[in-house]
């Protein structure tokens, strides 16, 4: 089949792989233009370039869709049967949508229509949902709601933003090519609109921890905050961050946020009249580290407020 590529981050990588290794003609892969992505202020390309120049494949990396004539243009004459998108990062126009003779198809990283949006990933692990997944689904006007044609579950557990991240990838890049061959004669499932939950993009400052939470929500936002943006908090003006923690099941009278125990074990807070368990952090400028690490050469005092 030949297809037309369009994706940027890390998650969209397996799938273009994939493709690749499937035999599919990828006429053009379609990635978000260069830029600044670190402290060094040089244009960085995506992963999804760096990996489609690897491969010998042609990239184009247009400012916008909508209103790209241009754009446009070439992917009408390059007789694609199919657009597969896999995280690009632009909301696709109808116009463009309806190229393809066997539609747009979407890598998305949930069960729909649980979680539309840009950060499902996130989210799941946030609302405790047991388990997760992949669905293959065209694409339409609204944001993941297209007829969905294909779904793979996995459980989350005690899996981290980056870990689930990245076994989605893998699953959406296996079944995407499962699904491709079946275009022609598979009849999507409608979505149930009233079914649906929304999954907003992650802002920094979600990750500054409320201490008013409760234990086992606050555990599972810093398990789906690592990588981005981390868990944090501060003691006085100094930024602490939050890799790792245990919900004992302990009750404590203490204010939320005083730290009630510091021991090889972890770092105790109260939390919504619990203990939260931090069993790993880092400060600024230093590595994240074990607790029985940091007490090495550090130590914070019993009673002490974060915020």
């Amino acid at each position: 089949m030949k297809v037309v590529f369009m994706g940027t981050p890390d998650f969209a990588v397996p799938s273009l792989e994939e493709l690749y290794e499937a035999g599919h003609e990828i006429a053009y892969v379609v990635t978000q233009p260069d830029a600044v992505r670190d402290r060094g202020r040089e244009l960085k390309f995506s992963p999804v370039k760096e990996k489609a120049l690897a491969l010998g494949l042609e990239v184009l990396q247009p400012e916008r869709v909508r209103g790209n004539e241009g754009f446009m243009d070439r992917i009408k004459a390059c007789g694609a049967d199919a657009i597969v998108v896999a995280a690009y990062g632009q909301i696709l126009p109808k116009e463009f949508l309806d190229i393809p003779p066997l539609g747009c198809v979407n890598v998305h990283g949930s069960l729909l229509p649980r979680f539309r949006g840009a950060a499902p990933i996130q989210r799941a692990i946030m609302e405790g949902d047991k388990e997760t997944g992949i669905t293959i689904m065209f694409m339409a006007e609204g944001i993941d709601t297209g007829d969905m044609l294909a779904k793979e579950s996995t459980p989350i557990g005690k899996k981290t933003g980056q870990q689930l991240h990245d076994e989605l990838a893998v699953i959406g890049a296996k079944l995407l090519v499962e699904t491709l061959p079946k275009l022609e004669n598979i009849k999507g499932e409608k979505q149930k609109d009233e079914d649906h939950t929304y999954a907003p993009m992650i802002s920094k400052k979600e990750g500054h921890v409320n201490f008013a939470g409760k234990p086992e929500e606050i555990e599972r936002l810093i398990r789906a905050f690592d990588p981005w943006p981390g868990a944090y908090a501060y003691m006085a003006d100094k930024m602490i961050k939050f890799w790792k923690a245990q919900v004992p099941g302990q009750s404590t009278d203490a204010e939320n946020g005083t730290v009630v125990a510091f021991s090889p074990e972890g770092l105790d807070i109260a939390a919504g009249g619990e203990i939260l368990r931090i069993t790993e952090i880092q400060v600024p400028g230093k590595k994240i580290v074990a607790i029985k690490e940091y007490l090495k050469g550090n130590s914070i005092e019993i009673g002490t407020v974060l915020i």
